[in-house]
Formats: C-alpha cells, structure tokens, sequence
C-alpha cells in the first residue's frame, strides 16, 4: 500500500513537470561545480530579516499562513494552526563578490561598470541568457554531487528554466527532481533567479531531507504551496 502511495506521488509529480524536461540523469561534459561566492544575506544583522522588506502581496491555501520567519535568517516560513510546514529562503550574491557571475554577463556582452536599462529589450535579453548559463551550471554543480551519492538508485529530472517575473525583474523558475526506482521522491527543488544590476538574487525551496533550510518536510505540502510560491515571487519588491 505504501509503494502504491509512492508511486502515485510519483505519477504526480511526472504530470506537473512541464513538457519537455529530461527524463533522465543529465550527461554533461566534465561539469563544473559551482562554488557560491560569497553571500551578503544581510548587511547589518540588526535590520532583521530580508524578506520583511521584499514581501509583498501573500497568496496562500486557506488557513496557511505565510510570513518572515523571526530573527535574522533570511526565510520566510509557511505554517497551518500554528505548525510549520516550510521555509523558502533567499541567498543575496553581489555582484562585486560574484566573479564567476560576471564571466557570464561578460560572454552576453554585458561588460562590468555597465548600465543598468531595463527599458531595453536588448539588455533583458543579455541577463536572461546570463542566467539560463547560471541555472545550467547550477544544474551540472547537482548532476555531477547526486551521481557520486546516489548513481543509478535515483532518476533526475529537470525542469526546462522558464522566464517569470520575479518582482519587477525579469527572471528564471528552475528546479529538479529525484525519484527512486523502486518507488518514491527521493527529493523536489524549486528555484527562482534574478538580477537587477547589482545583486544576484537566489530563491529556492524544497523538499529533500538532507536539505538544513528551505524546505518541506513533507512533498504534498510543498506540492500545496507551489502555485503560491510562484505568485509571492512575482510580486516580490524587487528590484
């Protein structure tokens, strides 16, 4: 009963992957990890949590609540009666300590001491393609860290990165999944990325147990939330 329980989540899961992800691990050619530069969640702890001053409007399923979660940790936590359910946290890379970002607006033709214009077409469509490169490295980095630890035991699928408002900036949604073959979701991410001239933002959540922070312990609320991820995103204050 249980496996049938998984296999269902499963089949969930394979309908509400948009067309055209992969249905297998990604082969890439000697991928490169990613190192994450270093992170500027917040300045200055005494001002708090970030998301207290990007939150916008808060979609959420009836009798949820969605807010900054308390202290300076930069999550925002989703809760029912007063129980947590999950967390989404946002990393904030500036682009002066962000060197291998720079590389890619520079491939764009995106220069640095560039102007910001988000009034060209042309400018847009160089930083989206700086962040397809971003999310394709990103998801090599996991390709190449899920091979060693699961090999064969698990089935990646990718998301094909999609363009999504992200405030008033124009972004990517990204993310993948694992699934065991004998049955079950091994794990689920879902990511947001942005740029607004000088700082790169990266959203995410998941559901994955070796996952310390944004995450879900459980996939069926994380499946909940989705839809209303994707709204808070897109009415973030941002830039």
């Amino acid at each position: 009963m249980l496996r049938l329980y998984h296999l269902l989540l499963g089949l969930i899961l394979l309908v509400l992957i948009p067309l055209g992800a992969k249905f297998v691990l990604p082969q890439f050619s000697a991928p490169k990890v990613v190192k994450s530069p270093a992170v500027a969640k917040l300045p200055n702890p005494n001002e708090g949590n970030i998301w207290q001053k990007i939150l916008g409007n808060t979609a959420a399923p009836t009798n949820w609540q969605v807010a900054p979660c308390k202290g300076n940790a930069p999550l925002l936590c989703v809760s029912s009666k007063e129980e947590l359910l999950g967390t989404v946290e946002i990393n904030i890379y500036p682009l002066a300590n962000n060197e291998d970002f720079q590389k890619k607006l520079v491939a764009v033709g995106i220069p640095p001491g560039s102007q910001v214009d988000y009034q060209s077409s042309k400018y847009q469509t160089q930083v989206l393609a700086a962040l397809k490169a971003w999310v394709v490295e990103h998801y090599a980095a996991f390709a190449k860290d899920r091979q060693g630890e699961y090999g064969k035991e698990i089935t990646f699928l990718t998301y094909p990165p999609q363009l999504v408002p992200v405030g008033k900036l124009q972004g990517i949604r990204y993310g993948f999944a694992g699934l065991k073959q004998k049955g079950g979701v091994q794990e689920q991410h879902i990511g947001h990325v942005a740029f607004d001239g000088n700082k790169l933002y990266v959203i995410t959540t998941a559901f994955d147990p070796g996952s310390q922070t944004g995450k879900f312990d459980k996939l069926e609320n994380l499946a909940i939330f989705q839809p209303y991820l994707y709204a808070i995103a897109a009415d973030l204050r941002l830039p």
